[in-house]
């Protein structure tokens, strides 16, 4: 194993250590989740209501500014509307093609900020847009991520900002022995993510 192979595995071993950390804020805050539905006490509910910003100051505080940049951000929405659909038609027919295990888009498009009371109807929507687009991002990297693994799983020569999910599983850039030798292999390499039987 080399070097960037055993902190890609370190940088995933913390990513787990991060989900389990943030799981332990549920008793802190008085929430459960259950079905994938939040529920907090009565009592909380009420205190978050009672913290809810009037959404008239809200939108005075804002200023002008902050207003006008509303339609360019929320143009946005269009083509993501349509990237998430094009990205779900393409992993429901390209996937079984080529072995690829589906990545559930509910893992990554997380819609749960709207439901907090102590954040008023402006609050809500813009939560709403970025937990959504954000998710949308992460859902299409990681279809992106496996496409990627099956048809070029090469490490790139220049560092990147950021790597994904899948990139321990690609050959070294230059490595073209291995790759010719090795790439039906890593081409079924998913066990990490395939659904468990």
């Amino acid at each position: 194993m080399s070097n960037l192979d055993d902190i890609l595995r370190r940088i995933e071993a913390l990513e787990k250590e991060l989900a389990e950390e943030l799981r332990t804020m549920e008793p802190k805050f008085l929430y459960t989740i259950r079905d994938r539905k939040v529920r907090f006490t009565a009592e909380v509910r009420r205190q978050h209501k009672a913290l809810a910003q009037k959404w008239s100051a809200y939108v005075y505080e804002s200023g002008v500014m902050h207003i006008l940049t509303l339609p360019i951000i929320w143009s946005a929405l269009i083509p993501a509307l349509f990237l998430d659909l094009l990205v779900m038609a393409y992993q429901v027919i390209c996937f079984p093609v080529y072995g690829i295990p589906m990545v559930k888009r509910r893992e990554y498009i997380v819609l749960d900020r709207f439901t907090l009371r102590y954040l008023n109807i402006f609050e809500k929507c813009s939560c709403l847009y970025c937990e959504y687009f954000n998710g949308l991002m992460g859902y299409v990297r990681e279809v992106a991520a496996r496409t990627e693994q099956y048809w070029c799983p090469i490490r790139h020569a220049r560092p990147t900002k950021a790597v994904h999910s899948r990139y321990r599983h690609f050959f070294a850039y230059g490595d073209a022995e291995g790759y010719r030798a090795g790439l039906l292999e890593v081409r079924k390499k998913f066990e990490d993510v395939k659904p468990k039987e």
